[in-house]
Order: C-alpha cells, then sequence, then structure tokens
C-alpha cells in the first residue's frame, strides 16, 4: 500500500470514528436526559425524595456536556473529511469555525429552552446575538483565515507585503499569519485585516552569480 493510499485509509478511519462519536453521544444524551427525568419526577418521590425543583439544573448541565461533545465530534468529523483535500491548516480553521458556530449555537439553543415558550425564544435570541457580539471579531479572524489557506493568496516563504509590514510569511494559522520582518521581528497579523486589503507579492531575491 502507498503512502497516499494509507492517509486516505486513516482519513476514512477518522471520519467514521468521528461520525459514530457524534451519533453515539446524541443517543447516549437522549436517554440520559430521559433517565434523570423519571428518576426525578417519578422514582426518587417514590421514596419520599423531592427534587423536582432541580432537574432544570441537572438538564442544563446535561446539554451542556453532551452537546460540547457532540460539537467537537462534528467539527472533528468535518477536519477529517477536509484532510482528504486540504491541508491540515485549512481543515483546522474549519474545525475551528464549527466549534464557535456550535457553542454559539449551543448556548442560545439551552437559554430558549430553559424558560420556554416566547420568553424562552426571545431570551434565546438575545443570547444569540450576545454571543454573535462577543465571538464577531474572533469568527472573523477564523472565516478570514480559511479564506486565505483555501484560496492562497501567498504561501510559506513568500516574501509579502501585508497590513502594512514587509516580510516573509512563516505561518498562516486560523487567526493570524506571522509574518518575519527584515530585522527579525516577528509580526502576528490578524487575518480579517489582510482580507480586503491590498497583498503585495515581492520577487525572490536572486544571486546576481558575479564571482
Amino acid at each position: 500500500m502507498s503512502e497516499n493510499e494509507a492517509s486516505q485509509t486513516e482519513f476514512a478511519r477518522k471520519i467514521s470514528s468521528s461520525l459514530a462519536k457524534a451519533i453515539i453521544y446524541v443517543v447516549l444524551y437522549t436517554a440520559t436526559s430521559a433517565a434523570v427525568q423519571y428518576a426525578m419526577f417519578t422514582l426518587l418521590p417514590n421514596y419520599g425524595i423531592d427534587v423536582k425543583d432541580y432537574v432544570a439544573y441537572v438538564q442544563i448541565l446535561l446539554a451542556f456536556g453532551f452537546g460540547w461533545l457532540i460539537v467537537s465530534s462534528i467539527s472533528s468529523f468535518m477536519y477529517w473529511t477536509m484532510r482528504t483535500r486540504y491541508n491540515h491548516p485549512a481543515a483546522a480553521a474549519i474545525r475551528n469555525v464549527i466549534r464557535i458556530v456550535g457553542v454559539g449555537a449551543l448556548a442560545a439553543a439551552i437559554s430558549g429552552g430553559v424558560t420556554g415558550g416566547a420568553a424562552g425564544v426571545a431570551l434565546g435570541g438575545f443570547l444569540g446575538m450576545v454571543v454573535g457580539f462577543a465571538t464577531q471579531r474572533v469568527l472573523g479572524q477564523a472565516v478570514a483565515g480559511l479564506f486565505l489557506l483555501v484560496v492562497r493568496p501567498f504561501k510559506i516563504n513568500d516574501m509579502v507585503v501585508v497590513a502594512g509590514e514587509s516580510g516573509i510569511v512563516e505561518d498562516v494559522s486560523a487567526l493570524f499569519t506571522r509574518v518575519i520582518k527584515d530585522d527579525g521581528t516577528i509580526v502576528l497579523i490578524p487575518n480579517n485585516t489582510i482580507i480586503g486589503g491590498k497583498i503585495y507579492l515581492k520577487p525572490t531575491q536572486k544571486s546576481s552569480g558575479k564571482s
């Protein structure tokens, strides 16, 4: 088996594993939530233990715990799926974007479910906007980093001028582009400041060949 075939086999195994974990977590959350509901409303009261007032808190903890596991599994599934076509930085950027969006949606959904009804919808929408504003810059940088990694207007070791900084590109991550200037200074440029601005690709310096 060639190295490429081995890599594709490993990616397929990781994809299947991540998807299976997401499904298992959903099933476990549903079963656990139902079991807790039955125990606290039906089983424990038969023994004189009244804990109905704490059901909401337990369900919130379960939702947060299993919700994070589900979001992580889905983001991992997308990461390994994208790794079949793109390199690690691009796939990692997609994974980070999915995690940010997933956590925000999870927080909004839980807040809406706790209060219920129209009030729950309003509170969920409000918290969704709060989370959206709080993560706007981070999410914007992650999306911009994803764009840079997929479109590749410049590559590692290219000499560039971006966001007013001139130097050699050392790394392009989900949030920052790392540039080394001529004097050795390392500049971390937020990716969202690069998108929409001018990008200058400087010619590679070549030796004159004079003796």
